[in-house]
């Protein structure tokens, strides 16, 4: 018998706890192998994902009511009461019957003995949620732990971190770029509406749809036909903020899952060549698979290790876009896991990030330019790994670059797009020109 939403989402919590699985990836090999139904699959990612998102918060509501507080109690046990928790504090839609009683047999099949407290501590949440005040502490408020909390708060102040943090347990937009080579994206709105699927003309990216929730976007005839690709508007501000240009040779030296790939060639005209490297060669089979789908000619997929020489490749290239490995901390409203990670386990980041810097501008010919961008907010990663690039390397400067309204000029060559500005993921951009040969 298949599993239930509840059950796959328990499942997802488990492996998560026990291994650090990422739980939609996991949760999408489960569904494939279990041919779990689109409901169920909206419904079970929606329980892991919220839980993840939310779960200082859950705990600190359910401790109210365990008398020996959440810290205690047997780690599967506690998911289970996490799950109907956040069904009951966040989803409307849900019964209360429902939640508590399918926790109930849940936690049977723990502990028999657990199953009365289950019920207990739910239907005591249920009757009170309404009456229980806020938690004062702004971190556990918006479930964040508090070195994230104080890391922000020294960086950017507590009004804007209070901010991030909204944003971060805000929902992730869907958004689709049309594809320049086959249509535009009036036609892709056209398109998207007549099989049923609704969306609105991104506010201020041209040529991109924000996608209404409905499930996987693959699944689309537009999106199988080529018509379009997702990517993220602090994801295409990194390959604008590069400007490539028709003839070009471009490399996109940590490509997977490939989008500054696909938008560098439509932003080209499919014209010139676009080498796609990867560490991982079944990461590059969706960078290839996509651009075949979309019908881009100039892409090529290479492996290849950012962090080493490669002698053939030096001095060879126009543009460089090295988007490099990441803490990720700015797609955490995608990812609910990250923001658990410990910031201390991190700090070995910038070293890396330094060694494929230095590397991958060996690749660029003298006047031409590299694109260092990640999908964090640490100045550690960020400007640090720049300053000391430039530090290093004096035949190298920043260059202005100018993004859309409303960003607009970012003279200083850099900008960090957060995401409570401009509704992006969190992106740090800096455009690098390399004058002379070092």
């Amino acid at each position: 018998m298949p599993l239930s939403a509840r059950e796959a989402a328990l499942a997802a919590l488990t492996a998560y706890r026990r291994s650090g699985a990422w739980s939609e990836s996991w949760l999408r090999a489960l569904f494939d192998r279990e041919k779990t139904e689109p409901r169920d699959r909206a419904l079970a990612t929606a329980l892991a994902c919220g839980v993840l998102q939310n779960r200082l918060y859950l705990d600190e509501r359910l401790d109210r009511f365990v008398r020996s507080g959440t810290v205690k109690l047997q780690p599967q046990l506690l998911d289970i009461l996490r799950l109907s928790a956040y069904q009951l504090l966040f989803l409307d839609r849900i019964p209360v019957s429902a939640a508590v009683n399918e926790a109930v047999e849940l936690a049977k099949k723990v502990n028999p003995g657990a199953a009365k407290l289950a019920n207990a501590v739910l239907r005591r949440l249920a009757a009170e949620k309404d009456t229980l005040p806020e938690p004062e502490e702004p971190w556990v408020r918006h479930s964040h732990p508090k070195e994230w909390y104080d890391y922000f708060r020294a960086a950017i102040g507590p009004e804007k971190t209070l901010a991030l943090m909204e944003a971060d347990n805000a929902p992730a937009p869907v958004t689709l770029r049309a594809n320049g080579l086959k249509t535009t994206a009036e036609a892709l709105l056209t398109a998207l509406e007549a099989e049923g699927a609704r969306a609105t003309p991104h506010p201020w990216l041209p040529g991109c749809l924000d996608l209404a929730p409905s499930g996987d976007p693959g699944a689309l005839a537009a999106f199988r036909e080529g018509l379009a690709f997702v990517q993220d508007a602090g994801a295409a501000c990194a390959v604008l903020a590069a400007e490539p240009k028709p003839g070009e040779r471009v490399l996109d030296a940590c490509a997977a899952p490939g989008g500054k790939s696909f938008l560098c060639a439509l932003l080209m005209g499919d014209e010139g060549s676009i080498l796609a490297r990867d560490l991982h060669e079944k990461k590059l089979g969706r960078v290839a698979s996509g651009a075949k789908r979309l019908g881009l000619t100039c892409v090529e997929t290479a492996v290849g290790d950012a962090s080493k020489p490669d002698p053939a490749l030096m001095g060879r290239f126009d543009l460089v876009l090295a988007d490099v490995p990441c803490s990720g901390l700015g797609v955490a409203r995608r990812k609910p896991e990250l923001r658990w990670k410990s910031l201390d386990s991190l700090g070995g980041l910038p070293e890396v990030q330094g060694r494929i810097l230095q590397n991958l501008a060996s690749f660029v010919r003298p006047g031409g330019r590299l694109l260092y961008s990640t999908c964090t907010l640490l100045r550690e990663e960020n400007e640090a790994v720049t300053e000391r690039f430039l530090a290093e390397n004096p035949g190298w400067r920043r260059e202005a670059f100018t993004l859309p309204e409303p960003i607009g000029s970012c003279p200083e060559g850099q900008r960090t797009l957060w995401p409570f500005e401009f509704g992006t993921d969190g992106f740090y951009l800096c455009k690098l020109r390399k004058e002379t040969e070092n």
